[in-house]
């Protein structure tokens, strides 16, 4: 008989099964514990993320910020700035140099034009001459200023701006000492100066002041001396002429002239005695600084050329040809030309019916014709030899009312005194000045008894 027969199971399956049924609460508790700890692991990683990339404290921020703007900023990361071709040509004015001949190659002829009709109201250009010095500055070769030096004083400014030219006149820059300089006098005033260790513009300058009062031809004695206290100008570390002279003594055969310079008011400063009186006066004692008389005022001389006596009232000056020759007062031209006796001649009125004659002269200064007024002490003209001379010389004649009158007589009247409202700061201004003027005196003097 055949019967299927399938013999139980429940042997070894059964048990399995059982087995894997009693494990499960393990299996969730082990998974449950798996799942706990990975959670954890996971907060800690992002705890240490967002550690990791949040925004730094502001003082950080600063700090980093800072050491990054350094380096970008450091020489090292930096890229050169160009560097800037400054050239200074520095020349003098040469003889038939104009502006456009000086600007030519830095601006076209319509920039030069325009240039010179801006200019007039400052400073005509066609008034430059030659001997001045001047520069020209380039910035990277393209004109940046022209700087010229219209006298001892003061400067022309010229400067190429965004809108146009810029044109101004400035006063060129000197350092300036104060000293007393004195000397005494042997043979002339020129060279006395000289001894002293100065310039002879000093000696001019002295000449000048004491001009109305002193005949520096006529006048002068052996052991007359001066002092005067004087402002030295440097420029650049090295001398450069003198300033204002501030006050002056000149004695002459005994008699002490005083000087102060001083600026009454409104008026332009001028110099005056110790009591305030101008030193001014209507005509200068001489046309002439430094010379000396050939022949001098007579009414019988011998004329070298003519060889005949005759009257000679004027006195003559031999001087160098080419020797300035300055009018003895303020006036008008009233003739001006040429003859064969007076050579080169000059007539000019004055006031109070005074006419002065300058005769012989090389050539006139320039801008000299009839009609024109002139300033005391203006140069009109050049010692020469023309006409009838027999050497280079100035014939110098006066007149009053028509009549010959000898120059070195002439009382002339003074300019005003300084004003009643100003006399008393007068005083008070020039007491010091003569103080250090005689302190300097005494001081020589004690020097000269200590070392006879």
């Amino acid at each position: 008989m055949d019967f299927d027969f399938n013999p139980p199971q429940s042997s070894s399956r059964s048990k399995q099964q059982s087995r894997f049924r009693d494990r499960l609460p393990l299996l969730f508790m082990g998974l449950a514990a798996a799942l706990t700890a990975g959670f954890f692991l996971l907060q800690r990683d992002a705890g240490l993320t967002e550690a990791h990339f949040q925004p730094a404290p502001a003082e950080m921020q600063a700090a980093a910020g800072s050491d990054i703007s350094t380096a970008i900023s450091s020489p090292e990361n930096q890229s050169p700035e160009p560097e800037i071709s400054r050239e200074i040509i520095k020349d003098f004015i040469a003889p038939g140099d104009t502006i456009t001949a000086l600007f030519k190659e830095h601006f076209t002829p319509q920039e030069i034009h325009s240039l010179s009709r801006q200019s007039e109201e400052v400073f005509p250009l066609t008034g430059i001459c030659a001997g001045r010095p001047y520069q020209v500055c380039l910035v990277d070769g393209n004109f940046e200023s022209f700087l010229y030096e219209i006298d001892e004083e003061e400067q022309l400014l010229i400067k190429k701006g965004d809108e146009g030219f810029e044109i101004e006149r400035i006063p060129i820059p000197y350092t300036v000492e104060t000293e007393i300089v004195h000397g005494r006098i042997q043979s002339n005033l020129f060279t006395a100066v000289a001894d002293a260790g100065e310039a002879p513009e000093l000696a001019m300058r002295l000449a000048d002041i004491f001009a109305w009062d002193v005949d520096f031809i006529l006048d002068i004695r052996q052991g007359d001396s001066f002092r005067a206290l004087v402002e030295k100008r440097y420029r650049e570390g090295k001398p450069s002429g003198y300033g204002r002279i501030l006050a002056a003594q000149f004695v002459n055969q005994g008699k002490t002239f005083d000087a102060i310079l001083f600026k009454d008011g409104e008026r332009s400063a001028a110099y005056y005695d110790s009591e305030g009186r101008s030193l001014r006066k209507a005509f200068l004692k001489a046309p002439l600084s430094f010379t000396r008389i050939s022949s001098g005022y007579t009414m019988r001389r011998y004329h070298p050329i003519t060889k005949t006596w005759k009257s000679h009232p004027a006195i003559d000056y031999a001087a160098p040809t080419g020797t300035p020759i300055k009018t003895v007062g303020d006036g008008t031209i009233v003739r001006i030309g040429y003859t064969r006796a007076n050579g080169n001649f000059m007539e000019i009125r004055h006031v109070n019916g005074y006419t002065s004659l300058y005769l012989h002269m090389s050539k006139f200064a320039r801008g000299m014709s009839q009609g024109k007024r002139l300033s005391q002490g203006q140069v009109i003209g050049y010692v020469g030899s023309t006409g009838l001379a027999t050497g280079p010389h100035l014939c110098f004649r006066m007149r009053k009312n028509g009549a010959p009158v000898n120059p070195a007589r002439i009382k002339a009247p003074a300019a005003p005194s300084v004003s009643s409202q100003n006399m008393a700061e007068f005083k008070q201004y020039a007491a010091p000045l003569l103080a250090q003027l005689d302190e300097d005196t005494d001081i020589r003097q004690a020097q000269i008894e200590s070392n006879p």
